[in-house]
């Protein structure tokens, strides 16, 4: 009797399938363990000693906050001035002064001031009319001769300079001011709509009047991140932290020669990758972001292949680098995730489950071996 044509075909293909599930089944105890007369080469490569792991617990998280508030403490008090002193002149600064009564004494008349240098008070432009104070604080009045005036305001300035000309003029009515500012400047840059030089005038120069001077934040602006450099010293400023512990940045001084950095959120990402939906570089939040929200934010741990006991964060310290581990499978463990929160630079790594390693493995030796095995099993 003659056999049908797909009788014979699946009769032929039989014996192959069964070779292939024999094959898959070998490749397991190979993933698992070395097979017979195999040699074992990690066993004689030398073991590197990785970082030490530690594991997220309650503990951790209480010990992470504490290092977290002593490195955001600074001795920033003598920076906040909630009563600031009136603008001193300095070298620079030229001088409007009028005697009245006595226009010969006038000097050189400062213009009149336009429409765009009074939207922009103090802002450094053309020469302004007027008496410059020298490189030694000095100016050359007549009658008063030579008079040092760097260092006093405009009303002690005024006073020293009537008790000069009162040997000459009896009671002077003197009216001093200054024309333009031109001895102090700090400079904005980073995330601000106009980033550059700014001239300290009679309006005290204040860590907000100088971002609002600069056009005030940019949307992609930190504002935990607020560099400012004085000397050789470098402040962090948090007006987040500020504005939570009653402090205003609005009474944060600014003096001569400051530099004001405000940096983007893209310098201090977090990086998410592993075993998520969605592996990505995530943007922090004003300089905070829990790990909760970091895996929520990437989709969560992947159904097929992730291993949720084996959540890390790697974190690079000067002292090292530190990991992390968290396991989701624990009861509270979505509460701890949401109270651990993360550094700007760390990485959040899930690994994979052990089913998915085995599968990757055998993929990569035997391209389409699991796909033959399981069809063993069809009718």
């Amino acid at each position: 009797m003659k056999l049908s044509t797909s009788n014979t075909a699946r009769a032929i293909a039989a014996p192959h399938r069964w070779c292939a599930l024999a094959a898959v089944l070998a490749l397991a105890a190979c993933a698992s363990g070395n097979p017979v007369g195999a040699v074992d080469i990690s066993a004689s490569a030398p073991e590197v000693a990785g970082p030490p792991t530690q594991l997220i617990t309650d503990e951790l998280i209480r010990a992470e906050k504490i290092e977290r508030a002593k490195r955001s403490e600074q001795n920033i008090g003598h920076l906040v001035v909630p009563n600031p002193p009136p603008y001193t002149i300095d070298s620079g600064d030229v001088l409007s002064i009028v005697v009245w009564d006595h226009p010969e004494l006038a000097g050189a008349v400062a213009p009149p001031a336009t429409g765009e240098a009074l939207a922009q008070p103090g802002v450094a432009g053309l020469p302004a009319a007027g008496f410059v104070v020298d490189h030694e604080g000095r100016v050359q009045f007549p009658f008063a001769g030579d008079i040092k005036l760097a260092g006093l305001t405009e009303e002690q300035a005024r006073q020293l300079l009537a008790g000069k000309l009162s040997k000459y003029i009896n009671q002077p009515k003197v009216t001093l001011r200054v024309q333009a500012y031109r001895s102090k400047r700090i400079y904005v840059d980073g995330e601000v709509k106009t980033p550059g030089l700014q001239a300290i005038n009679d309006i005290p120069m204040t860590l907000l009047e100088a971002i609002n001077r600069a056009g005030g934040l940019l949307p992609t602006a930190d504002q935990s991140q607020i560099a400012l450099d004085r000397g050789d010293r470098r402040y962090t400023i948090d007006m987040r932290e500020l504005v939570q512990k009653r402090v205003s940045p609005g009474n944060i001084m600014l003096l001569h020669g400051d530099v004001v950095r405000v940096h983007s959120r893209d310098e201090g990402k977090v990086f998410v990758s592993g075993e998520v939906v969605t592996p990505k570089a995530l943007t922090m939040h004003n300089g905070r972001l829990t790990l909760n929200e970091a895996l929520g934010e990437s989709g969560g741990i992947s159904p097929l292949t992730g291993d949720a006991r084996q959540v890390y964060i790697v974190r690079k310290r000067p002292d090292g680098v530190r990991v992390y581990q968290l396991d989701a499978r624990r009861p509270g463990a979505l509460a701890m995730a949401e109270q651990f929160e993360l550094y700007p630079r760390d990485l959040v790594y899930v690994a994979a489950s052990p089913l998915a390693n085995w599968h990757r493995k055998l993929s990569m030796l035997f391209p389409g071996a699991l796909t033959s095995a399981v069809g063993v099993a069809r009718p």
